[in-house]
C-alpha cells in the first residue's frame, strides 16, 4: 500500500496497479492447468501446421479447433512465436504435449494479451462519473473500478491457473463498451463484430448491442420526454452499421467460404449434437431465452450495459450446454455499475460472490487450495469494504438475509473441501460437493438476475433525468 501511496503521487496508481496484478499473473505461472491449456496447444499445432482447408476437419485430438476463424488466425499468429519455444509443440501429433517452454510460453501469451484488456479498462474509466470520488484515492469510483476489474478473481483463475484467454476477449468486450459510451458509436460496432468472430459466445448479448445501437445511433434525434422522433432515422448510419457487419464477416468466413466450408465451420461452432448441459454443476437452469423487449425500449449507455448484463445472465441461466465460466460476461460489465448506484453495488457484489464462488471447483488440485481461498477472501473483503465506504451515507447494501446467504458459503466450503472428504459418502456420493456448490451458488445469481431486472423495470430511465 505505502508504494502504491508514493505512486500515487505522480498520478500513476493506476500504471501502478496493472502492475502488481502483472507480477501476480507471474507467480501464478507453475500452478495446475486444466484441459483446455492442451485445447489451446493443439490449436497452435492445427492452424501453425496444416493448411486452412484443414482446420475445421482436423480431428486426431478430440479437442478440435471450435472458435471462429479470427480466433483461428490469432493462434496461428501466437504460433510463429511458439516455435521458437518449442517446435515439438506445434506438431499436431504431439498430443497432451507440456513441455518446460510449452508452458511458459502459453502462460506468458496470456499475460501478454491481457495488455489489451489493461487498456479497455483504462478507457472504461474514463467513461465513470467522479461525482462521489471521496478525498483519499482509495474511495475513488476509478481507483475501486480498477480494482474490480484489473484484479477480478474470477478472471484470475480461469485464466492464469486453469488457463484460458479471456484476458484478452473481455477487452475487447469492455472497449467496444467504452466506445458506445463515448459515443463513438462505429467504433464500438466494429470492435463488438470482431468480437463476434474470436468467440460466438459473446451472440448472447448481441441484441443489447443491436437495439442499442439501433436507438441511439441511427434515431438521430429525440422528442423532449425522451421518446423516439420517429421521423429521424437515418438509412445512411443503418447501412453504414450493416456494411460494417458485412465486412468484418466477410474478412473472417470469406476463405471458408471460397473453400465451400461454411457448413463445417458451423457444424463445429453450433455443436448442437452434445447434450442440454455442459457440466451439472453450472450454476443456472435452462428454459426458454427470455426476451427483453421492454428493458431495451430505455436508452442511454447505461441502460445499455444493465441490458447487455442481463441478455448475458439470461442465456447463462436460460441457455444451451452452458459454460460454468460464462458468469464472467456478466460479472465483469457489471462491475461498472457497481461504483454508480447503491442498488447496483449490491447487486454486483451477490452475483460476484456467488458466481466466483461457483468457479472453485474447476481448481479441485490440493496445491490450489489456499490459492484460490486466499484470492477470493481478498478480492471479496476489498469489493466489499470499498463499495461500503463508496455508498456509505446510503442505506447498507444487503438486508439480513443476504448477508446471511453470503456467509453461508463458508460453512459452505467447510464441508465440501475438509469435512466431505473423510466420510463414508465420498465413494458412493462423490458428486455431492459438486451438486451443492451448483445448488447454492444458482440460489444467489438467479436472486441477482431477478433484482436486476426489478430494478430495470421499475428505475426511471437515468437518461430523462441525467444528462448521458
Amino acid at each position: 500500500m505505502a508504494a502504491l501511496r508514493s505512486a500515487t503521487g505522480g498520478g500513476n496508481w493506476f500504471s501502478a496497479l496493472a502492475l502488481g496484478v502483472t507480477l501476480l499473473k507471474c507467480l501464478l505461472i507453475p500452478t495446475y492447468h486444466s484441459t483446455d491449456f492442451e485445447v489451446h496447444r493443439n490449436w497452435l499445432a492445427i492452424t501453425h501446421s496444416l493448411p486452412i482447408s484443414q482446420w475445421y476437419y482436423e480431428a486426431t485430438s478430440e479437442w478440435t479447433l471450435d472458435y471462429p476463424p479470427f480466433f483461428a488466425w490469432f493462434e496461428f499468429a501466437l504460433s510463429h512465436v511458439a516455435k521458437y519455444f518449442d517446435q515439438e509443440m506445434l506438431n499436431v501429433r504431439n498430443l497432451n504435449y507440456s513441455s518446460s517452454r510449452t508452458v511458459l510460453f502459453q502462460r506468458f501469451s496470456v499475460i501478454f494479451t491481457d495488455v489489451l484488456f489493461v487498456y479497455a479498462v483504462h478507457e472504461c474509466c474514463k467513461c465513470i462519473d467522479g461525482k462521489k470520488a471521496g478525498k483519499e484515492l482509495t474511495e475513488k469510483p476509478k481507483f475501486i473500478l480498477s480494482v474490480l476489474l484489473l484484479w477480478n478473481f474470477g478472471l484470475l483463475i480461469v485464466d492464469h491457473i486453469h488457463f484460458q484467454y479471456n484476458g484478452f476477449l473481455f477487452g475487447l468486450m469492455l472497449l467496444s463498451i467504452a466506445r458506445l459510451f463515448q459515443k463513438r458509436h462505429m467504433e464500438g460496432a466494429f470492435l463488438f463484430a470482431v468480437l463476434l468472430h474470436f468467440k460466438h459466445i459473446y451472440l448472447y448479448v448481441a441484441p443489447a448491442y443491436g437495439i442499442y445501437l439501433l436507438r441511439s445511433y441511427c434515431f438521430t434525434a429525440n422528442k423532449p420526454d425522451g421518446s423516439i422522433r420517429w421521423n429521424s432515422f437515418s438509412f445512411v448510419r443503418l447501412i453504414s452499421l450493416g456494411l460494417i457487419v458485412f465486412l468484418v464477416s466477410a474478412l473472417s468466413l470469406g476463405p471458408f467460404l471460397a473453400l465451400n466450408q461454411l457448413p463445417q465451420v458451423f457444424s463445429r461452432l453450433f455443436p448442437f449434437k452434445r447434450g442440454l448441459c455442459h457440466a451439472y454443476w453450472a450454476p443456472n437452469f435452462w428454459a426458454l431465452y427470455n426476451a427483453l423487449d421492454k428493458v431495451l425500449s430505455v436508452i442511454g449507455p447505461r441502460a445499455f450495459l444493465r441490458c447487455l448484463i442481463l441478455c448475458a445472465l439470461s442465456s447463462f441461466m436460460f441457455g444451451w450446454h452452458v459454460h460454468e465460466k460464462a458468469i464472467l460476461l456478466a460479472v465483469l460489465p457489471m462491475s461498472l455499475l457497481s461504483v454508480g448506484k447503491a442498488g447496483d453495488a449490491s447487486i454486483f457484489l451477490i452475483l460476484t460472490t456467488a458466481g466466483h464462488y461457483s468457479l472453485f471447483p474447476l481448481l479441485f488440485t490440493a496445491p490450489e487450495l489456499p490459492i484460490k481461498i486466499l484470492l477470493m477472501l481478498l478480492f471479496t473483503i476489498y469489493s466489499i469494504s470499498s463499495l461500503k465506504t463508496l455508498f456509505r451515507k446510503e442505506k447498507p447494501l444487503f438486508n439480513w438475509m443476504e448477508t446471511f446467504y453470503l456467509l453461508g458459503l463458508g460453512p459452505l466450503e467447510v464441508f465440501c473441501e475438509f469435512l466431505f472428504p473423510f466420510t463414508s459418502w465420498k465413494l458412493k456420493f462423490p458428486f455431492i460437493p459438486l451438486l451443492l456448490t451448483s445448488v447454492y451458488c444458482a440460489v444467489g445469481i438467479i436472486y441477482a438476475w431477478f433484482k436486476l431486472y426489478i430494478s430495470v423495470l421499475t428505475d426511471p430511465p437515468v437518461s430523462k433525468t441525467k444528462k448521458q
